[in-house]
């Protein structure tokens, strides 16, 4: 009986001892996870920032563009305005300095007319008839008095023509004196357009490169995230191993220890009879509990919180990962080296991740899903579909029965 007490106790010693390391590893674990999601989060906000700033500086690109051919059409349109302007300025010297010489040739026609007109006026009537009687001949007559005639009619012409020839040049001064005004307010306009257009671009190109800056420095976060979040994933992985580890080791001393207790309770049972009870030797796959064994015990909380980490754990996988998860934690009731109960076994420190991040707790409080019910439904019914008392994640370096992305061990 000593052999045995103390048997249990080292039992119980290494077992405890093997549960602190076990914790501290998953605790590990947990933290590695958190920081990931974490990380996670903060990848994704600035991927979003990254992304509204690509998209402002895509803006910006077009808006810049926009302006600048704005700009260059200005330019342009101001160019033809200045030369259309130089053009009508140089037109308006000519006309002027035409009507200039108009008024010269006014002045001059205008003093030999009143010489013609004194002079035919200063002949009286009678000097008149004497110019006229003083014709040789008829034809002579006629002659003298067409010439009298064609002197008035001329001059009469010629004050037209000047004063005609002068109204044209000032109406065509005047219209381009008009002309030019109408082109200075529009190069005026143009030149305030210019001005705002190269405002814009500075501002715009300006803008633009600070949304680059800021683009470059939310790239640079991602990669930065993203490079972190892989290191924390390599480290995460060899936590897992080491967790994996841990859990061999842990089983083969709980299979040793248990093969020793069995065999300790043989030599008892044939030096004192067998009227002791042969529970002890099935320690590994003992049932001391309501929750352990058939489904017509199982309580309706036993039921929602195996939904929940089955759901937790299982959430995305086969129907069959699913059972199988139900299984390695009704198989650790079973476990004499584990809590005797489903609530134990969850709640257990150290052992699944979602209760300790809160996700389990949500899942409880609104309830699994109805594929995740019925496989703990199932479980709880006694469909043990696989042995094991661990499962991880399958890299692909841990042996054991790998089901969807988990491996059982």
């Amino acid at each position: 009986m000593r052999k045995i007490l103390k048997s249990m106790a080292l039992l119980f010693f290494l077992c405890w001892m093997s549960s602190i390391a076990v914790f501290a590893t998953q605790g590990k674990i947990d933290k590695v996870q958190e920081d990931i999601e974490g990380l996670e989060e903060q990848k994704e906000k600035a991927k979003e920032e990254a992304a509204n700033l690509s998209n402002e500086a895509n803006s910006l690109e077009g808006d810049l563009k926009e302006f600048n051919n704005s700009l260059a059409a200005v330019i342009t349109e101001l160019n033809e305005t200045e030369e259309q302007l130089n053009s009508t300025r140089d037109s308006l010297e000519v006309t002027r300095n035409d009507l200039e010489t108009a008024k010269k040739k006014e002045k001059e026609q205008y003093a030999a007319m009143k010489k013609r007109i004194q002079f035919m006026y200063e002949m009286d009537t009678e000097g008149m008839l004497e110019v006229l009687l003083s014709a040789e001949n008829f034809a002579d007559f006629l002659s003298k008095g067409e010439y009298i005639v064609s002197i008035h009619n001329y001059d009469r012409e010629m004050l037209e023509e000047y004063r005609a020839t002068k109204n044209e040049i000032a109406s065509k001064e005047q219209k381009l004196e008009e002309d030019e005004r109408l082109l200075a307010d529009l190069q005026e306009q143009q030149e305030g357009k210019k001005q705002e257009l190269a405002v814009l671009v500075d501002s715009t190109s300006e803008k633009l490169g600070a949304a680059k800056k800021q683009l470059a420095s939310a790239q640079a976060d991602v990669a930065s995230y993203e490079a972190e979040i892989e290191r924390q994933k390599a480290y995460e992985a060899e936590l897992e191993k080491q967790k994996a580890a841990e859990d061999a080791k842990r089983m083969e001393e709980i299979k040793r220890q248990e093969a020793e207790m069995q065999q300790n309770a043989k030599k008892k049972d044939s030096v004192g009879g067998t009227g002791e009870s042969a529970g002890t030797g099935n320690s590994g796959e003992g049932s001391n509990n309501s929750s352990s064994g058939g489904g017509s015990n199982s309580s309706s909380s036993d039921l929602a919180m195996l939904a929940a980490i089955i759901q937790c754990e299982a959430g995305g996988e086969s129907y069959e990962g699913k059972l199988a998860v139900g299984s390695v934690v009704m198989n650790r009731v079973r476990s004499s080296h584990f809590p005797n109960t489903v609530a134990g076994v969850i709640y257990q420190g150290g052992q699944f991740s979602p209760v300790a991040s809160g996700r389990f707790a949500s899942v409880l409080a609104a309830g699994a899903n109805q594929s995740c019910t019925q496989a703990a439904g199932e479980v709880l019914g006694g469909n043990i579909t696989i042995s094991c008392l661990y499962f991880r994640k399958n890299d692909g370096s841990i042996p054991g029965t790998v089901i969807g992305n988990h491996v059982f061990y």
